[in-house]
């Protein structure tokens, strides 16, 4: 199983879904890119979502 080395404490680490270092607690910085953004979303994601889906749903409603 491959580990993910901790860029402060230089420690392995075997959780694939840690956003923290279990050591010294510094973040892994993996919520970077488009689906680490999806997977911890701020609030401005979600509403850039929901605004593109209601003028999506606006344009189609227009359409038919």
């Amino acid at each position: 199983m491959p580990g993910y080395l901790c860029p402060h404490c230089k420690k392995i680490i075997y959780d694939d879904e840690a956003i923290l270092c279990l050591y010294c607690g510094e973040s892994l910085g993996r919520g970077v890119g488009f689906m680490g953004r999806l997977r911890y979303p701020k609030h401005s994601i979600i509403t850039v979502v929901l605004i593109i889906g209601v003028l999506l749903s606006f344009i189609i409603l227009i359409i038919q």
